[in-house]
């Protein structure tokens, strides 16, 4: 265990969500400034030891079960990811999901690439951002918040922005959801939501014993793509030209 300071809590406000949070580390608040508030909090958070060593046991099956060697994690990173899911459950009950992919917006409207780590959905997302400039703007780069309203669904930024922390404290209608996959040109069309349901629920956070409906209502909702890219900045023109209409 890592030497522990004593912190003041903290107040950040993520998808609407105002959260107080007693952290262990005097790093997590700089990692969650972007989203700090002097809202009046309206959820508690404490960090624990034992929520640590409950977290790393919980990424050591993950990785057992995906059959990925286990890493050591540090305590910082232990932290947010406790705190990270801790207000996922939370905000489940605001019909607002987390969802594991890279979220662009190009003129107002969010487009959220979802793929299994490693597939290049930063890097498609990077062209789009290349391609449209300053119309262009990265939501989040791993983990953004989707939230079920009457007006639309829309994409909400989070501390937890992937390993370069590319993303802005923001919240955008979102217009679509593809699921990225590589290949030796770019292809586009709609996807079969009995066919990919199944891949977005593994990549949206539930703990243990929830269900799915909100899932299986976001892929109502929104329209679901799938496509075959490669590196080529075409393969953001081909995506955002069907996903766009």
């Amino acid at each position: 265990m890592q030497e522990v300071w004593i912190v003041e809590a903290f107040v950040m406000e993520i998808a609407g969500l105002a959260t107080c949070v007693e952290p262990m580390f005097i790093t997590t608040k700089e990692y969650c400034r972007l989203y700090l508030t002097d809202r009046t909090p309206e959820f508690f958070i404490q960090v624990t030891v034992e929520d640590l060593l409950r977290q790393q046991a919980a990424l050591d099956r993950e990785a057992d079960a995906e059959g990925l060697r286990r890493r050591k994690f540090s305590d910082p990173f232990l932290e947010r990811t406790v705190i990270q899911e801790k207000i996922a459950e939370k905000l489940l009950e605001r019909d607002t999901l987390l969802l594991h992919g890279s979220t662009v917006a190009v003129d107002g409207q969010a487009y959220l690439f979802t793929a299994p780590c490693g597939t290049g959905k930063s890097t498609h997302t990077r062209l789009w951002l290349e391609l449209f400039g300053d119309r262009a703007v990265m939501v989040n780069d791993d983990k953004a918040f989707l939230q079920l309203r009457q007006d639309g669904v829309w994409a909400y930024g989070s501390p937890w922005a992937g390993k370069h922390g590319i993303g802005n404290n923001i919240s955008v209608p979102l217009k679509g959801i593809c699921f990225l996959q590589r290949g030796v040109q770019n292809e586009i069309s709609k996807a079969l939501p009995e066919k990919w349901l199944p891949e977005l629920i593994h990549q949206c956070f539930l703990p243990e014993g929830q269900d799915s409906s909100l899932v299986r209502q976001l892929a109502e909702r929104i329209p679901l793509w799938e496509m075959f890219c490669t590196k080529d900045p075409q393969a953001a023109v081909v995506a955002y030209e069907a996903m766009a209409i």
